[in-house]
């Protein structure tokens, strides 16, 4: 009688795996997950959760639909606070939003009313260099011409399009009038090409060529600064953000302000979703990321593919987090703005 009871508890174990997955099959079989995306359409991270909604799907177990809609305001807080706050923590919301919550978080931004490290992290489709541009028209071709005379940089909100050019006047001694306010990308370009704005706070490198490859070959943006921990191959001569600190306090809260391209486009889901199913999703990302499919589809759309997996992106944001009290305060005075606190 006991060996039988044992063999039938190893029998348990050994099927367990196959009734977790079973269950999460389950659970997404006939579902649709709302892929919240932070920005107005046309955008690079539209086009990207766009594009991954397609395809992701198909990895689930269960094939449930991904539905992907807009949910712009604030620089993607809005989508942010609904993750947080409303979203179902089933594993059946997804969102993408702006890569630097997790600086935010850790230079006390009293906007930042949630916790990063809380969130599901499911993966990033791309790692890529952001950008500070200006306008061919405005005069103003490098950082040095910025010291000298005061143009209009749009920016969604308190996010890296206001907090590189904040960065800038406060470091190198620029003149950047931070316009926030703009829903998205489309936004400010069209504000830029009809001289309302004269250059953009933040936008990837990627991007710019895979949405607006005329500006470049026309000429019609200069790069001042490029934001990562290494330059882009094809940006060798574009002088890093990190480049322009005075000293070592200044050097270490650039490079924590340089950390978020490493997070990319990022996809994730709420706090407190099954463990099981955070996993699914993972998987199901990482899998998409080398569907034929899907990488035929990006290549058509000129949208880079250089995937980071949820559990590395997860432990970006706990290192974020955990940087050091005072590089943290000293960047959280660099990116303040003029009236000295964060927006």
């Amino acid at each position: 009688m006991v060996c039988a009871r044992r063999g039938a508890f190893v029998l348990l174990l050994l099927a367990a795996p196959a009734g977790a997955q079973t269950s999460v099959e389950g659970f997404y079989r006939g579902k649709t997950i709302d892929l919240a995306i932070g920005f107005t359409p046309g955008g690079g991270y539209d086009l990207y959760a766009r594009l991954i909604a397609r395809f992701m799907g198909d990895h689930i177990p269960g094939k449930p639909r991904i539905n992907a809609r807009n949910m712009p305001g604030a620089g993607s807080r809005v989508a942010i606070g609904f993750m947080q706050n409303l979203a179902p923590k089933d594993g059946t919301a997804l969102a993408t939003a702006d890569q630097a919550m997790a600086v935010q978080q850790a230079v006390g931004d009293p906007g930042a009313t949630f916790d990063a490290a809380k969130f599901g992290w499911v993966g990033t489709p791309l790692v890529d260099n952001n950008i500070l541009v200006t306008w061919r028209a405005s005069g103003v071709a490098t950082v040095a011409d910025a010291t000298r005379r005061e143009i209009a940089i749009g920016a969604t909100g308190y996010n890296t399009s206001s907090q590189y050019p904040f960065a800038l006047n406060a470091i190198a001694g620029t003149k950047f009038k931070v316009i926030m306010g703009y829903p998205g990308a489309n936004e400010i370009n069209l504000a830029m090409e009809n001289g309302e704005l004269q250059g953009r706070g933040s936008n990837t490198w990627s991007s710019y060529k895979a949405s607006k490859p005329e500006w470049i070959a026309d000429h019609k943006i200069n790069i001042l600064t490029q934001v990562g921990l290494a330059k882009a191959p094809d940006l060798p001569d574009v002088p890093l953000l990190m480049e322009f600190a005075r000293d070592d306090l200044d050097r270490s809260a650039l490079m924590l302000l340089s950390a978020p391209p490493t997070i990319g486009r990022p996809i994730f889901t709420t706090p407190g979703v099954p463990p099981e199913r955070l996993a699914a999703l993972r998987r199901a990302f990482d899998e998409t990321m080398t569907d034929p499919a899907f990488l035929a589809e990006a290549k058509r759309a000129s949208l880079d593919i250089e995937p980071v997996p949820g559990e590395r992106l997860e432990a970006i944001t706990r290192d974020i987090l955990a940087s050091p009290k005072a590089v943290a305060e000293r960047l959280s005075a660099i990116v303040a703005g003029p009236d000295g606190t964060a927006k």
